[in-house]
């Protein structure tokens, strides 16, 4: 890369996409499904991973430096949660590396030669030895390059210490088996990288291996991941607790208006209450005034309401009233002539037959005195 190149990758690390005005970079945003989210918070395979021995390639997403400046920028004022998509990546990468580790377990198991428990926990600490001294050269080496080399040569007097108990272990392992066993090259597979190391390696082999960008991009890889579960548990935790806090606040909130709603319908009953007294306390006079003129009106509003039919036969009822009236008169009134008809046809026969009413033979008898 030139150093043109690289000032422009800087800038673009730096300032993100907009720096230079380019609208054909902005048009893909940092939050497009196409851009790598492991790229943005800097812990995909196939950058750590570049140019070892399992050098993954291109990534099928979009990298871009850039793009990673405008996440950084952006995620100071808010969580985006790009961290769960960059656990499952992680996640599917290294559940691979543990098989293809697997299978190379079983692929020695079948080549070697079997050998008993003890001869093989013995094998094993050799090699845990192993493993010590090269973890602790890589970093005496880093120590050297960075300028610390007093911490680089305590670093390397534990180192000569490891190789003593490494001879000791060693030696206890030939004893323990046959010769011709022993001068035959036992490997182990690397947990970390699922590489093969060998019992017999020298100081060298051990120190390229353990500080070597393999293995260093897989701690990386694992460490980052371990890292991400944490960040998203906590994030979580307290995405929790925000949740609980906004359901009680609207708990707090429904019973705040519960109550309001409580004492709004009791004042209206207090009210309606008091009207009632009211109107049990006006005057008995007034109350029957009101209820005079309110049945006046409902009756004149049923007067009106009546229909012209209805009022015809009540003149007619009224009318065979009055014709009943007349003839029960007229009756009554033949009933007195009749009456009077007889009595004067009684008097007159009384005169013919001799008969008179006593007062008037008094009268006569006084007259004749």
């Amino acid at each position: 890369m030139s150093a043109q190149a690289q000032m422009r990758a800087l800038l673009d690390q730096l300032m993100g996409t907009a720096r230079d005005g380019d609208e054909t970079r902005q048009r893909v945003k940092f939050t497009d499904e196409r851009v790598c989210k492991s790229h943005l918070l800097n812990c995909c395979p196939h950058d750590i991973l570049s140019g070892t021995r399992m050098d993954l390639g291109e990534c099928s997403k979009i990298h871009d430096l850039a793009l990673r400046a405008d996440y950084e920028i952006a995620s100071k004022d808010r969580d985006l949660f790009f961290e769960l998509d960059a656990v499952d990546h992680l996640e599917s990468f290294i559940a691979d590396c543990d098989r293809r580790t697997e299978l190379a377990k079983k692929r020695l198991a079948e080549t070697q030669e079997e050998i008993s428990a003890e001869v093989a926990a013995k094998a094993e600490k050799v090699h845990e030895l192993n493993e010590e001294i090269g973890k602790l050269l890589a970093k005496a080496e880093q120590l050297g390059a960075e300028g610390n080399v007093d911490e680089a040569q305590k670093v390397l007097q534990e180192v000569e210490k490891v190789r003593t108990t490494k001879k000791d272990a060693e030696e206890e392992y030939r004893n323990s088996m046959p010769a011709s066993s022993f001068q035959q090259q036992k490997l182990r597979v690397c947990e970390v990288c699922s590489a093969y190391l060998g019992l017999h390696d020298n100081d060298r082999r051990l120190a390229d291996h353990f500080g070597g960008k393999l293995h260093l991009g897989f701690i990386q890889i694992r460490e980052k991941l371990d890292q991400l579960k944490k960040t998203v548990v906590e994030k979580q935790e307290v995405r929790n607790q925000e949740r609980l806090k906004r359901r009680e606040e609207r708990e707090k909130e429904e019973k705040v208006k519960k109550r309001t709603r409580s004492k709004s319908k009791e004042h209206k009953r207090s009210r309606s209450h008091e009207r009632r007294a009211r109107r049990r306390s006006r005057s008995p006079s007034r109350e029957k005034k009101r209820s005079a003129s309110r049945e006046k009106k409902r009756s004149a509003s049923r007067e009106k309401k009546r229909s012209p039919s209805r009022d015809r036969e009540k003149k007619r009822s009224a009318s065979r009233d009055r014709e009943r009236r007349r003839r029960h008169r007229s009756r009554s009134r033949s009933r007195s002539h009749r009456h009077e008809q007889s009595s004067r046809h009684r008097e007159r026969r009384d005169v013919v037959n001799g008969r008179s009413d006593p007062r008037r033979a008094d009268e006569r008898g006084s007259g004749d005195f």
